[in-house]
């Protein structure tokens, strides 16, 4: 095939061959390059093409492998490979002991405006809490299953109002500190 034949098959391919480029990438700047890369490359390597082979497959299996070539390189430039010494983990100790103080107070603060609820809510809440079932805990206090869910129910809402009450004013103190360093700091 000569290469004037050559050249008007390829650029009678070039609408199929655009079209193709922008299905790959999804972008028109990076259909173009593909469309160029894959022209040039038919161009260069015009004579491996043998004469009674499909002029579309092959071009579009050209760029179909360059399209797969770019990404690949593309993954692999994106892959991010630490070469820095490794000595920090090698003199740490093999176990860290996380610090737990503020989820202790938290719990010490629960505990106690659990211990602060009426007897009669606190203690189907707690044995609730403990894993107790609601009928489970209406046999053991002698009350209907009713009363029980009525109960931990009451306990939940009025726990719940207290923990608001106290982080909701320690949020305005919070708030106001802040405001007032901003001021100061002007």
């Amino acid at each position: 095939m000569s290469t004037l034949e050559f050249n008007n098959r390829l650029d009678g391919m070039s609408a199929l061959l655009h079209a193709f480029a922008y299905n790959l990438t999804k972008n028109m700047e990076d259909a173009k390059d593909l469309f160029q890369e894959t022209a040039f490359r038919a161009m260069t390597n015009r004579d491996k093409f043998r004469i009674g082979t499909n002029f579309k497959a092959w071009t579009f299996t050209i760029m179909k492998n360059i399209f797969i070539n770019n990404y690949r390189k593309k993954v692999k430039a994106n892959t991010i490979t630490d070469a820095t010494d490794n000595q920090f983990y090698i003199n740490s100790p093999m176990v860290s002991i996380p610090n737990q103080a503020e989820s202790d107070i938290m719990m010490q603060e629960l505990t106690g405006m659990v211990e602060a609820l009426d007897a009669s809510i606190q203690v189907p809440f707690v044995m609730h809490y403990q894993g107790y079932k609601y009928q489970e805990i209406a046999d053991d206090l002698k009350l209907p299953l009713g009363t029980v869910k009525s109960r931990i129910f009451f306990a939940r809402k009025e726990l719940k109002d207290k923990i608001n009450h106290r982080y909701d004013n320690l949020g305005k103190l919070y708030e106001r500190n802040i405001m007032e360093e901003v001021e100061e700091n002007g």
